[in-house]
């Protein structure tokens, strides 16, 4: 039942944003090319050769599905700020909630303040930033959406883009236009680590991910803070579950935790353990972490309470097999010292009835994480996910190895971002990379085009399908140019 609602709120918004079509914002008819900008696709794609043209024309053609998001419910979009026309998201708000703030410092939005106040604060502080992939990827689109050259800004475009953007965020319906018309994504897993074991959707082509990062810091309530959609404890007293007294209560809790979440739509696992600790897990016997569970952090050792998260973790990858929920794992890109995939061998090769997923390519040990899949092809997948946006040279480089020694069905993609226009210029930069990967094989003579396009659309939907047959029953568009990937001649 619930299933058939989203579907039928899906096709309604997208006949409400209709593809090519100008869309009307609170109440205001916009000229035509003002949200849909001045292209559809890579702007400089007469640059390249003929077969790359041919393929991210298919490509683009393509309804994604995007393995990782974190979308948030629109009132709560981290790019939302207030200004002297009331509370919303602007210019300053998509460049906080990008990844620009990685690398670069943004002089910060002050309450109410005029635009050109904070405008004249801020523009500096692109001067360095030009050619990194966490700029290029806004540029991209600024470019495509709204027809602005974000490189070569004036002041007065500057305010007109900031306006825009404002007027585009009183209605809901841009985020549809942007993510399934102008990105093309159908269905987008969203992990929601401001709400973890909330378990709601607030868009019909959500998929809900389970994310499980703050369970192995289950040994005692004082490790979540107040955070009750993060506190295993407090989910267990408002299901009405029995009370936590012991670990072994603790293990039932997760067993039940996973059966819930599973319940209601969650069709994976993610942990991004990596950015508080090393990936390297251990198997620990079960007496020292019940010797741990029950003391605060204050009365542990460090190697106590690693130990402790090295024991749930094991015991959250034995839940994965058991519930059929794949295993999402951040790696590469957080604590640099510990976050290798090369770390997790142990893990993968002690558990053969876990489905890993290893996102971000292990970047920058992209090399690595594939050569763990090729020893590891019956549970491990690649999520190339952020890395053309980190860097599109290293995106190449990994789709090429990685396509010389896996099988094309072991690949998959995310955008990982937080507005409609952060998720478009990724999988704008994604489906990019890859026609241009796949179109050097097919002039160099490695693939013929069919193959090429089969194992591009593989990337961008289908194996995605393959791992998650129960995202099958959540398709709504009809599948484009799937004649076009069939063999022709002998």
């Amino acid at each position: 039942m619930f299933d058939s609602l989203i579907r039928r709120s899906f096709l309604k918004a997208a006949a409400v944003c209709g593809l090519g079509a100008p869309l009307a914002v609170a109440g205001v008819k916009v000229p035509e090319g003002q949200l849909t900008g001045i292209s559809s696709g890579s702007s400089d794609a007469a640059f390249r050769t003929p077969s790359f043209a041919s393929l991210k024309s298919f490509l683009d053609s393509i309804p994604a599905i995007d393995t990782h998001d974190h979308l948030h419910p629109f009132d709560q979009l981290p790019g939302l700020v207030e200004t002297e026309r009331g509370r919303g998201v602007n210019l300053y708000g998509l460049w906080k909630s990008s990844y620009l703030t990685k690398i670069d410092n943004l002089a910060e939005w002050r309450d109410a303040e005029p635009f050109e106040s904070w405008w004249t604060r801020a523009k500096e502080d692109f001067k360095n930033v030009h050619a990194t992939g966490f700029y290029r990827y806004m540029h991209t689109s600024f470019k495509d959406l709204y027809g602005v050259d974000f490189d070569r800004i004036s002041d007065s475009k500057a305010k007109v883009l900031d306006q825009r953007i404002f007027e585009n965020y009183r209605d809901e319906r841009w985020l549809f236009h942007v993510i399934t018309d102008r990105a093309n994504i159908e269905l987008m897993f969203i992990d929601p680590f401001w709400a973890r074991f909330d378990f709601r959707i607030s868009y019909p082509f959500q998929v809900l991910v389970f994310n499980v990062t703050t369970l192995t810091r289950g040994f005692h309530a004082s490790e979540f803070d107040g955070h009750p959609f993060d506190d295993p404890f407090v989910f267990a007293r408002t299901q009405g579950l029995p009370p936590v007294k012991s670990l072994d209560d603790y293990l039932s809790l997760l067993d039940q935790m996973f059966t819930i979440a599973k319940k209601n739509g969650a069709a994976c696992l993610k942990t991004t353990a990596a950015y508080e600790r090393t990936l390297q897990f251990d198997d620990v016997p079960k007496g020292r972490a019940t010797r741990v569970f029950g003391h605060p952090r204050s009365a542990l050792a460090a190697a106590d309470v690693k130990e402790f998260e090295d024991f749930i973790m094991w015991r959250l990858v034995e839940l994965s097999a058991k519930h059929d929920l794949p295993f999402q794992i951040h790696t590469g890109d957080a604590r640099i010292g510990g976050s290798s995939p090369m770390f997790l061998v142990n893990l993968i090769d002690a558990n053969p009835r876990t489905k890993f997923i290893l996102f971000h390519g292990g970047f920058p040990w992209v090399g690595e994480t594939g050569a763990i899949v090729q020893k590891y092809p019956d549970r491990v997948w690649i999520d190339s996910v952020w890395l053309p946006t980190i860097s599109f040279t290293l995106a190449k480089r990994a789709y090429h190895e990685w396509l010389e020694v896996l099988p094309s069905n072991r690949i998959m993609w995310g955008s990982d971002d937080y507005s409609a226009e952060g998720i478009f210029g990724e999988t704008e930069l994604t489906r990019r990379c890859l026609a241009e990967v796949l179109a050097e094989k097919v002039d160099r003579g490695d693939l013929p085009d069919w193959y090429a396009r089969q194992i591009g659309k593989q990337i961008l939907r289908d194996n995605a399908l393959e791992l998650f047959p129960q995202l099958q029953a959540r398709i709504v568009k009809e599948e484009v140019g799937q004649h076009q990937v069939q063999r022709h001649g002998p």
